[in-house]
């Protein structure tokens, strides 16, 4: 069986809540139509497993001249979009951290709740989304266990889907986000979206149904190269 068209999306990267917003707003039938999957950089110990299964996470750090465009380029983009910007410090983040928590509140059916709230936690209050703390607040606003979110990161079983979900970004070539796939295709970057979306659409549904693509703007790596509205 074919895979469904996915979207790697990260709680981390300020153009992966911009194309979250994106989808939301402009093309939902694409969003309710394809897989969300959860991408992050991985910690010491789940970089170990993924090299005793002869992987290597595909993300190269950005360099500092890079990172102040980013802080620019985003901020551009959320007054255009109407969204309120706030950023956050990131202080020694473990990312398994709210990541894992997100495969929690999946299991539970609140997925896009967890999403929805971290983003807003993250991009719109400026919070820590590393925190245990503030994990176990969305957790609580949820209606889920604080205690089983913020600490899903050092739950076995969670941990080693995590690290299945790690081995899934390395086979489908996911150097950066937010990144899109739909077996050999793939875009990368906020403004690839629109392209993403029409291609979906057209496997998807019948020619004679297409809906119209709008001109709005979403993925690929996070190297010094290039630039399309991506990043790790």
């Amino acid at each position: 069986m074919a895979r469904e068209p996915r979207f790697y999306f990260s709680l981390r990267s300020p153009y992966s809540w911009l194309a979250y917003h994106d989808l939301l707003r402009e093309y939902r039938d694409v969003a309710d139509a394809i897989e969300w999957r959860p991408f992050w950089e991985p910690d010491e110990r789940n970089e170990r497993a993924l090299a005793d299964r002869g992987e290597h996470f595909p993300y190269a750090a950005m360099s500092r001249a890079k990172h102040f465009y980013i802080l620019q380029d985003v901020a551009r983009l959320a007054a255009a979009r109407g969204l309120a910007l706030k950023w956050p410090v990131d202080r020694e983040p473990v990312w398994e951290i709210p990541h894992l928590g997100y495969l929690v509140a999946l299991r539970e059916g609140l997925g896009p709740q967890y999403i929805a709230a971290a983003y807003r936690a993250r991009w719109e209050q400026g919070r820590d989304i590393c925190s245990p703390e503030t994990v176990a607040s969305i957790a609580v606003e949820l209606g889920l266990d604080p205690a089983e979110v913020s600490g899903a990161s050092e739950d076995p079983e969670l941990r080693a889907h995590g690290v299945e979900l790690l081995m899934e970004i390395c086979k489908d070539g996911a150097f950066g986000v937010p990144f899109f796939v739909h077996r050999f295709t793939r875009f990368w970057g906020v403004d690839r979206l629109p392209d993403f979306v029409a291609h979906v659409r057209s496997k998807l549904a019948p020619a004679a149904a297409l809906p119209a693509t709008s001109s709005a703007v979403g993925l690929g790596r996070s190297s010094d190269e290039g630039h399309a509205g991506g990043c790790g």
